[in-house]
């Protein structure tokens, strides 16, 4: 009669997930070596948040005319005074965060995804696709950043989606150059040789294997040209090519009345302006900290 001998139990399987609290730790970790950063992403989400709830925020409608109030003082009725039209600079500021910063958002989403994705193509495929679309960034860097953005609206129209549009295809091909290089070194590397040597397409080897580590430079040069896209935007809106009035927007305030009446009432230029700066300079933080944060040269060992 054969024995009936009990079988081993089954090791446990080990636990995938996580410890606990260990995306807080990284958290801590990053804003005590990047305090900088922390700063700087504290000023982007403050931007943001005023933004969000300019409509509580806000005590006045931005656009309503009030005669009684033209070149009003900074005061208790008026925080940060009011302009030649008797509009609340406060409120204007709270809504054109939206303005400002929803065209930066959509303009370096747009950009930085299409300059990645044939950034990633390129450097995969090489030989006549990657020449055809560095041949097509080169010429696009070759105009200075305002030149060519202000010939995009020329020929387009002034409206906020033709901004977006304008912006984007200034950031294309900056992204492209920053993924492609990424991208090359990644498809050099021996995991994709093996992936294509067990048969796996094209398709799955870019979308498993090379697109992933082109996240990190992704993240960086789309966080960085966040305050270039604000600049730009504010440009366009200073020289009459940008968010059509009398939608309030940072680089409008600052256009025409803000410099006219400049000596007579500077809060009408101060303020904006340094909206536009604390946003700016709240982003190369967040940016400069981010590519420190993701670059392996700069991990401990």
């Amino acid at each position: 009669m054969a024995s009936t001998m009990p079988l081993p139990a089954a090791a446990p399987l080990p636990d995938a997930s996580p410890p606990p609290h260990g995306a807080w730790r990284r958290m801590a970790r990053l804003l005590r070596t990047h305090p900088l950063g922390a700063a700087g992403g504290a000023v982007v989400l403050l931007l943001v948040v005023m933004g969000v709830f300019a409509p509580v925020l806000s005590p006045y409608d931005p656009v309503a005319q009030d005669a009684e109030r033209v070149l009003h003082s900074p005061g208790v009725d008026h925080w940060l005074g009011a302009d030649n039209l008797g509009r609340d600079i406060w409120s204007r500021i709270a809504f054109g965060a939206r303005v400002s910063l929803g065209v930066g958002f959509l303009s370096v989403l747009l950009g930085s995804a299409v300059g990645a994705l044939a950034g990633v193509v390129g450097g995969y495929y090489g030989r006549y696709v990657d020449a055809a679309l560095q041949q097509a960034a080169d010429a696009l860097l070759a105009f200075p950043t305002l030149i060519l953005a202000l010939g995009i609206m020329a020929v387009l129209g002034t409206s906020t989606a033709n901004v977006i549009l304008a912006i984007a295809l200034v950031q294309a091909p900056r992204a492209a150059r920053v993924v492609r290089s990424q991208a090359l070194a990644v498809t050099g590397a021996e995991f994709v040789a093996a992936a294509r040597i067990v048969g796996a397409g094209s398709h799955r080897v870019v979308l498993r294997h090379v697109l992933p580590h082109c996240v990190a430079p992704f993240l960086v040069i789309s966080t960085s040209a966040l305050g270039a896209a604000i600049v730009l935007e504010a440009s366009l809106s200073f020289l009459g090519l940008g968010v059509p009035a009398p939608a309030p927007s940072w680089g409008g305030m600052l256009a025409g009345p803000g410099r006219d009446y400049f000596s007579a009432a500077p809060w009408m230029a101060v303020w904006p302006g340094l909206a536009i700066s604390l946003a700016v300079y709240g982003f190369n933080l967040l940016g400069d900290a981010l590519r420190d944060a993701l670059d392996p040269r700069q991990r401990p060992v």
